[in-house]
């Protein structure tokens, strides 16, 4: 037969078929499910397999090429979303058993998927000593859970109203407290703290003050924190926390370990700006040894952000924690500040489970074994605010209204630092933790409108 493509003599399928030793030889290896009867429509070796006795013309057919049972896959046609190419992931799950629902697709050869935690970091090579591991493991999608804060916008706020109110609830003889806390507890930051310059734009007065001259002790303090941006109030505590009467090193720890690189980047611009020094000058001229390196690495904001894990990797670094500690006569602190202060926080969580798996032991507890002092402390905040955030907040609230005595100070910061970011995931576990609503806790705990304003800001009794 002359094939008018090649130019030459050819033998048809069917002599090829029955006498080409290659294609004897595929008969006896193919599975018997595998037919080597094809069609010039449906030839199925991918290029680099093809036979070289067939002619260009029937190599390439239209449709690609299917895909052989056992053998290479096939590539999927252009423009879908199945892990090749710009597709994300590693494809779409099948139908019928596999990943659970959300899981976006497999595995890649040879991996395993991640158990219980979300993915972690591959390894960074910006990040110093990070090194080793195979690609990422693909990472279940954050579950969207929507806004988790207590206090939303309220619609149609209008900042020149809103001052009248203010300017209303202040004049004349007394104050107007409940007011005031009707109005700020039903404002967001965004919609509070525009309140000053509208103030003093309609009335040619400083707000501050006036509220400053009419409200006092715990209401006061707690009108004036809301009225700072995060960063302000991040910046303001920090700076009492080192400047007041004895270092707050709680309150340091917390605030510069649950907050991410952007939010500590504009924390250290707005306390440069107010307080005309450096925040890393600040702790390092407060604070000693390796606790104070730990403060100064925190307050860098240069942790890794990256949602993605790399097992491997994780599992270097939770050896490296055991022979840091554990495993070695004496404590190599270091090890610990490099680690827990620049990998990726679901990189940590998987961390701390493979440091469980391989030494029978909690992380938390390793740390309390291996240090003493604020470090042991600082380092187990770290721990657990990386482990569960809200759950972290939970407890810090107890112990702000645990004894005799509120710790007010700890107990304003939070609930005004929070609202609007995860108070309820916060009121979720501490109920769970301490078989006791928040709400409950703080109507227990404090009175009068400062104990209005607060319960405003936790949003609700669970």
């Amino acid at each position: 037969m002359f094939d008018m493509y090649s130019g030459c003599c050819v033998h048809t399928t069917e002599t090829i078929r029955e006498t080409h030793p290659l294609v004897v030889k595929l008969q006896h290896v193919l599975p018997d499910s595998v037919s080597t009867q094809r069609s010039p429509d449906d030839y199925s070796f991918s290029r680099q397999h093809e036979l070289p006795w067939i002619s260009p013309a029937r190599r390439w057919q239209p449709g690609g090429f299917p895909q052989q049972p056992g053998g290479f896959p096939s590539m999927p046609p252009g423009g879908s979303n199945t892990g090749w190419g710009s597709g994300p992931g590693f494809g779409a799950p099948q139908g019928g058993g596999g990943m659970p629902q959300g899981y976006p697709g497999g595995p890649a050869p040879g991996q395993q998927p991640m158990p219980n935690y979300p993915g972690a970091p591959a390894a960074n090579p910006s990040m110093p000593a990070y090194g080793g591991g195979g690609p990422a493991a693909p990472m279940a999608p954050a579950v969207n859970r929507g806004y988790r804060g207590s206090i939303k916008d309220f619609p149609g706020a209008d900042p020149l109203r809103d001052v009248e109110v203010l300017r209303k609830a202040m004049k004349g003889f007394g104050t107007d407290e409940q007011a005031i806390i009707e109005l700020l507890g039903n404002r967001t930051t965004k919609q509070r703290v525009p309140l000053l310059a509208a103030y003093k734009t309609t009335y040619g007065k400083d707000l501050i003050s006036d509220l400053k001259s009419e409200l006092t002790g715990n209401f006061e303090h707690l009108v004036m924190t809301m009225l700072r941006t995060p960063a302000q109030l991040a910046a303001h505590e920090l700076k009492d926390a080192i400047q007041g009467a004895g270092t707050d090193e709680a309150c340091l720890i917390e605030i510069l370990a649950s907050r991410d690189n952007a939010e500590i980047h504009e924390i250290n611009a707005i306390y440069k700006a107010d307080y005309g020094k450096k925040l890393e000058d600040a702790i390092i001229s407060d604070t000693s040894g390796h606790f104070r390196r730990l403060l100064v690495s925190l307050s860098q904001g240069n942790r890794d952000e990256r949602e993605t894990v790399d097992i491997s990797v994780a599992k270097q670094d939770a050896q490296k924690l055991y022979a840091a500690g554990e495993n070695k006569v004496g404590t190599d602190e270091s090890q610990f500040n490099a680690i827990l202060c620049a990998r990726s926080k679901p990189h940590l969580r998987a961390v701390f489970h493979e440091y469980q798996q391989m030494s029978g032991r909690d992380v938390e507890k390793s740390i309390c074994r291996e240090m003493s002092g604020d470090l042991e402390s600082g380092m187990v905040a770290v721990v657990k605010c990386i482990k569960n955030t809200p759950a972290y907040f939970a407890e810090r609230l107890h112990k702000a209204m645990q004894g005799a005595g509120t710790k007010d100070r700890t107990l304003v910061r939070i609930m005004v630092s929070r609202a609007e970011v995860d108070m309820l995931d916060i009121r979720q576990e501490y109920a769970q933790k301490y078989g006791k609503s928040l709400y409950t806790h703080i109507s227990g705990d404090t009175s009068g409108d400062y104990k209005k304003l607060l319960l405003k800001l936790c949003g609700g009794n669970d």
